[in-house]
């Protein structure tokens, strides 16, 4: 029926392995994939739609995705069919290569679906935070110029009609409207999902029947052969810590090289069932957690939305092997009343990333899961570009954020020159700018080729804005070169002050160091604290931990927070630009009082 008719029409789809396994080497336990791994052993796993066909032929009947929130399941093979349906009605509603698709969508299966097609006929991907007001979601159309947009209808949270007609307003180059709500609810000339779907069926199953009943059929077929691993598939946006978010564009070579990667670095190469709960915006979403599984012929189980204790509903119910969080949700689920009535015994391995934990965080993790592992990932990276050695012990976890591949090479070196090229790389132990190279490194931000010179170095190099170096345990991570504070002429890394009141742990949650000009320091540090519950704490205790580090690392001023009252970005990390704006505030009301620059 419908899933053979188009890989049989593509060779590229019939590639098998030809050769045995190349030697697969390992750096202290992690192994270490190489560009001709990628080239010999994956050949058949380079394009992101090309993989779910490829396990439809051989795998069919395996399930690809769970969907937690309505306990539907779909093979392999129904995934590769719905997604071919739906990529030729794209094609019918006019979508060519090149053309940008985006959505504002939970994780559902019918977004995934929706994806895939795009991927499948050469459009490209780009998937919004949920919780963008209308002002953000129309500027980052404006950045891409989406010729698609989906969206929600009305829900028992929120009525999404108002955003689309926004955008409907705003926008016009945005041809195709689509809602997931019924016919009688969407927005004037806006399409149902409903219909959407139905049509796209019938419409397969049409051709299916008889090929020459669509005269466009050829060229639909051209331009799914005619996709190449370098193409486009996928714009992620960079959350970024300085400014608004840019639209990083990562082609199918990035995301399966990642995915090879990943998969092989943590034990995920043969069918692992993965908990997928991240939001689909994010890169660990999408290039890490759900493709990583397609890749390796794996179950995805998703949530809609994070939610903390149907992760842990999930991972019972489901018996999920692995899944990889940042630390706050992590911590949300641990906060739980219940967390220990939970069943996690089918958990192998459980990841964590996106910001520096603690001893306490490790030896809590590895009570949820029997190994845990970490390394460092990007968005522009199209995710995890180093990796920990699976079951590695507390100690190396904290002396470390792992070790790079063969295939993406990791280096430190001096800032970039001038002219563009890449600044000299660093002997081992020696802190400067974080860079990778090879396959993984990103096209280019969209329509802002010179942001991305500025991150990109002529002859190759990727500037992560991460600061770092390497020793014999891997690559020890010291922040974002972007937030490095420094008062009376030194550098000061937010995490270096962060690390020492974490030592606070009875008392202290979570904090954040941000700098502010100050008249005779150059720069003074303001630190936000946040208090565990019921815990009472004070400036003097705080006063009188500082002494504990070097005189220029102690911040001027404290601001003192209740429970979850240190501010999160979209993704969950501590939000460094909204904390600036609080800090500038609580300076100049110090400073009108004579309290800031004469301390």
């Amino acid at each position: 029926m419908f899933p053979v008719l188009f890989p049989a029409l593509n060779p590229r789809y019939l590639l098998k392995l030809s050769s045995p396994m190349s030697t697969l080497h390992h750096r202290q336990g992690v192994a270490q994939f190489t560009w001709d791994h990628y080239q010999h052993e994956f050949s058949d796993r380079h394009l992101l739609h090309g993989i779910i066909a490829k396990w439809a032929r051989e795998r069919p009947n395996d399930v690809a995705i769970i969907e937690v929130d309505t306990g539907r399941e779909f093979t392999y093979a129904e995934f590769d069919r719905t997604m071919s349906a739906l990529a030729m009605k794209l094609w019918r509603l006019g979508f060519r290569p090149g053309d940008f698709f985006a959505t504002s969508l939970p994780l559902l299966a019918e977004h995934i679906f929706l994806e895939y097609a795009c991927f499948k006929i050469g459009v490209i991907h780009a998937p919004l935070d949920l919780r963008l007001k209308a002002p953000e979601v129309i500027r980052s159309l404006d950045l891409i110029k989406a010729r698609g947009f989906a969206c929600l209808g009305k829900t028992p949270v929120a009525d999404f009609s108002a955003l689309a007609t926004a955008v409907q307003q705003s926008c016009p180059y945005v041809q195709v409207f689509v809602q997931f709500a019924p016919p009688q609810q969407t927005i004037p000339t806006a399409l149902s999902a409903m219909t959407l779907a139905a049509e796209a069926q019938q419409e397969a199953a049409d051709v299916q029947s008889d090929p020459t009943s669509w005269a466009d059929f050829p060229a639909f077929v051209a331009a799914t052969e005619n996709v190449r691993e370098t193409d486009g598939a996928q714009v992620i946006y960079t959350t970024g810590s300085t400014g608004f978010p840019k639209p990083a564009l990562l082609s199918h070579r990035n995301i399966t090289v990642q995915n090879m990667c990943l998969a092989g670095g943590f034990d995920m190469a043969d069918r692992p069932r993965m908990l997928v709960n991240l939001p689909p915006s994010h890169v660990g979403c999408q290039a890490e957690q759900l493709m990583t599984t397609f890749f390796s012929g794996g179950t995805a189980v998703v949530l809609h939305l994070f939610d903390a204790e149907k992760t842990l509903a999930a991972i019972e119910k489901y018996r999920v092997e692995c899944f990889g969080q940042i630390p706050a949700m992590f911590a949300m689920q641990w906060r739980l009343p219940n967390y220990k009535d939970y069943d996690l015994s089918s958990l192998r391995f459980a990841l964590y990333g996106g910001q520096q934990v603690t001893r306490q965080f490790l030896e809590q993790l590895q009570t949820m899961a029997p190994q845990c592992g970490t390394g460092l990932g990007l968005s522009e990276m199209a995710g995890f570009v180093t990796y920990s050695p699976l079951g590695g012990t507390v100690d190396e976890l904290l002396a470390g954020v792992g070790f790079d591949m063969p295939v993406t090479p990791l280096s430190i070196r001096e800032p970039m020159r001038p002219d563009g090229t890449a600044g000299d790389e660093l002997p081992d132990g020696q802190p400067g700018e974080i860079c990778f190279s090879g396959p993984q490194v990103f096209i280019g931000y969209v329509n802002d080729e010179a942001a991305y010179r500025r991150t990109v170095s002529t002859d190759g190099y990727c500037y992560t804005g991460d600061l770092g170096y390497k020793t014999e345990r891997g690559l020890v991570f010291a922040g974002r070169s972007k937030l490095v504070i420094k008062p009376k002429g030194y550098q000061v890394h937010p995490a270096q002050i962060e690390g020492h009141f974490a030592m606070l742990s009875e008392k202290v949650a979570a904090c954040a160091a941000v700098g502010q000009p100050h008249e005779i320091f150059s720069e003074a540090i303001v630190l936000f604290v946040e208090a565990k519950s019921n815990a009472e704490l004070t400036v003097t205790e705080l006063e009188q931990h500082a002494r504990g580090i070097a005189a220029y690392m102690r911040p001027t001023h404290y601001e003192l927070l209740p429970p979850a009252g240190l501010p999160l970005n979209r993704v969950a990390k501590t939000d460094y630009v909204l904390l600036r704006e609080r800090a500038a505030a609580a300076v100049a009301t110090l400073r009108e009082a004579g309290g800031w620059d004469r301390k």
